[in-house]
């Protein structure tokens, strides 16, 4: 049987990042703001050759204006240099400039281009002027670039000026068959605090390296987030239809999230023993409420343990929070609540001391991984689990 066109194959993330509202220093610069050309480096786990991309405007207050983009390989995720005849222009219903609404996201037109797992990409979105309340990605862990005027097609770019986040960038899409998705749904950990900046080396960069662009793994995670409370961006159960379920060709989810729940309860004050179960069982109920959701669309879940995190500075009492953990983790690790456990906990803990992270693995806060803990996280994943 001859193998279907590329048109007859259904879109799937190849790549993406969670957006929520960027405010203070995480904003552009006031030079940036007015008649700018913004290029932004992502990594795509799989290869394709019919892309498209999905511009966000998601806690925009007004709409957002991009006069004209183009899409090109990058020479190198360290510079905002184009590999030379790369570079092709998005379109929008075949229109250069697109309004993408306050609150929504927007899709490019596709464009063909063969891409191969892994290659670092170039976005490069023009503006004539950039709304006061922006959306993005503030832990990007990897440098954008900027320089005034329409720069769309300079493929040196030489001269601009820097940032390490992303912004109104929310994804790229493969036109692919046989390919799927895997949402990791997470904080800070999952976001790859401490990991190297350029570097792609976040615990879920190393997992896509081990799956060999056979899937994606899609990074859905937000320093500082937590699953009942917003804080750093939305909480996990109201990012998860956008996070999750508007994710094309998703069929796994990993959710490691919750650390920053037990953190936040007791870093001004103590709680009471009633407050610290009721934390217990609203996070455990989130947990089965993002299931029972996922399950609605096929999609399987995993759920990831919370890792160790004595010594870190705002649990108090340590005690009292410790024993948090191990409760959320033992529902976890109760048979029927989630598809799969991955047990990131007993990966990553010291095995003298399994109430702290291994001091191989500790980036030096006693909370989050180094590259050698992301190494370990990444390879802590079944591969059975994801095929």
């Amino acid at each position: 049987m001859a193998a279907p066109a590329a048109t007859q194959c259904p879109w799937t993330a190849a790549w993406g990042s969670s957006q929520m509202p960027v405010n203070g220093d995480d904003r552009l610069p006031e030079a940036a703001r007015r008649d700018v050309t913004l290029r932004q480096i992502v990594r795509p786990s799989i290869a394709g050759s019919e892309l498209r991309i999905r511009l966000s405007n998601a806690f925009g207050e007004a709409p957002l204006v991009i006069e004209s983009a183009r899409l090109a390989r990058a020479a190198s995720p360290q510079h905002p240099a184009l590999t030379a005849g790369s570079s092709v222009p998005l379109r929008f219903a075949g229109k250069e400039r697109v309004v993408v609404p306050a609150g929504a996201d927007w899709l490019s037109d596709p464009v063909r281009m063969p891409v191969a797992a892994f290659d670092d990409l170039a976005v490069s979105l023009h503006f004539a002027a950039l709304p006061v309340q922006q959306t993005g990605h503030p832990g990007s862990r990897a440098t954008s670039y900027w320089l005034s005027g329409d720069r769309t097609s300079d493929t040196a770019f030489a001269g601009a000026a820097t940032t390490d986040h992303w912004y109104m960038l929310s994804g790229v899409e493969m036109r692919r068959c046989g390919a799927s998705a895997i949402v990791a749904l997470g904080d800070s950990i999952t976001d790859g605090r401490g990991s190297t900046t350029n570097g792609n080396d976040r615990w879920t960069d190393v997992l896509a390296r081990r799956l060999s662009g056979k899937s994606a793994v899609v990074n859905q995670g937000i320093g500082g987030n937590r699953v009942l409370l917003d804080g750093t961006g939305p909480n996990a159960v109201a990012r998860f239809d956008r996070d999750v379920l508007s994710v094309h060709g998703v069929t796994d989810l990993i959710v490691l999230e919750g650390i920053n729940d037990i953190g936040m309860l007791t870093r001004d004050a103590p709680a009471t023993p009633e407050v610290h179960a009721a934390l217990v069982a609203g996070v455990t109920a989130a947990y089965r409420q993002i299931v029972e959701r996922a399950h609605a669309r096929g999609i399987k879940v995993y759920g990831g343990t919370l890792l160790p995190f004595m010594g870190m500075e705002y649990y108090h009492p340590a005690a009292a929070s410790e024993a948090d953990r191990q409760a959320i983790n033992a529902w976890i690790r109760t048979p029927g609540h989630f598809d799969a456990v991955i047990d990131f906990d007993a990966a990553m803990r010291d095995p003298a001391r399994p109430d702290h992270l291994n001091p191989a693995y500790d980036g030096g806060d006693a909370i989050h991984p180094n590259p050698a803990g992301y190494k370990a996280m990444g390879e802590a994943v079944s591969l059975q689990l994801l095929k």
